[in-house]
């Protein structure tokens, strides 16, 4: 059992649905960052999703792209991002974190490095998105023994035939994206998504969280009223971009856990 099991176990038994925040490691910068992310767990996330800032990276809309442009602009790498998931485990043992980002600065450090240096930081999960399920064998399964969860995306495109091979090694929970695209282009629909949640559900055994186009505690509501629970970060990240101050921003994020609390 991993954090992120016992969570989903913990907030499964209460009959709530999961929070999960997505902010970018180092951005603005990484003190900034690191504030932010300690006070994620007191404004009702569930859940950390932590960016690692990459020079491509495919799958992200403009607002994270940029994050991720500020982020590396001042200096943030792979090893700082692991540094700062060390400092946040100095005051808080129990929220799980999810590192989401891309191959290449993993593959450039060394797997088995890599899963040694996370797990000891406290990651307890991974989301790497350019890693298709035909790759299991170069990060998937060797995080899985290690003790990391790796969970996978499932799109609107992932059809009956494709999602057995999608969910076969995932753990933890499955990310559904809810909009074709990339993230922050469009708004989800509770009515559009919940079809495809329960079908992902019943085929997985596992949370189905639905991220992409949730950016208001009304929207986050509604999805979590269909899923196991929802995703922001665009919206999370255009505050931090906006350079707003660290009090603003979590009192944001507050607001959208408590449109998911209520779903």
């Amino acid at each position: 059992m991993t954090r992120i099991d016992d969570t989903f176990a913990r907030l499964g038994a209460g009959g709530r649905k999961a929070f999960v925040a997505y902010i970018m490691a180092g951005d603005p910068d990484l003190e900034t960052s690191l504030e932010i992310m300690r006070g994620l767990p007191g404004a009702g996330v569930d859940i950390i999703e932590l960016g690692v800032p990459f020079t491509d990276p495919m799958a992200d809309g403009p607002t994270i792209q940029q994050a991720g442009q500020r982020a590396l602009a001042g200096g943030q790498t792979l090893e700082k991002t692991l540094q700062m998931v060390r400092g946040f485990r100095e005051g808080d043992a129990e929220t799980p974190i999810v590192l989401m980002g891309y191959y290449n600065p993993i593959y450039s450090r060394g797997v088995g490095r890599f899963l040694e240096d996370a797990l000891a930081a406290g990651v307890d999960g991974l989301i790497v998105v350019d890693l298709p399920p035909e790759e299991d064998e170069e990060l998937c399964l060797p995080a899985q023994r290690a003790g990391l969860n790796f969970i996978r995306l499932a799109t609107p495109t992932t059809d009956d035939k494709r999602l057995p091979k999608v969910i076969e090694n995932t753990s933890g929970f499955v990310y559904y994206v809810s909009i074709t695209g990339i993230t922050g282009a469009a708004a989800a629909q509770a009515a559009d998504v919940a079809p495809d949640v329960d079908r992902i559900r019943a085929a997985s055994g596992l949370p189905v969280i639905v991220g992409f186009g949730i950016s208001t505690p009304e929207g986050a509501a509604e999805i979590a009223g269909v899923a196991d629970g929802a995703v922001v970060g665009s919206a999370i990240v255009k505050l931090i971009g906006e350079r707003r101050p660290p009090a603003e921003v979590l009192a944001r994020v507050a607001a959208l856990a408590d449109g998911v609390h209520r779903g």
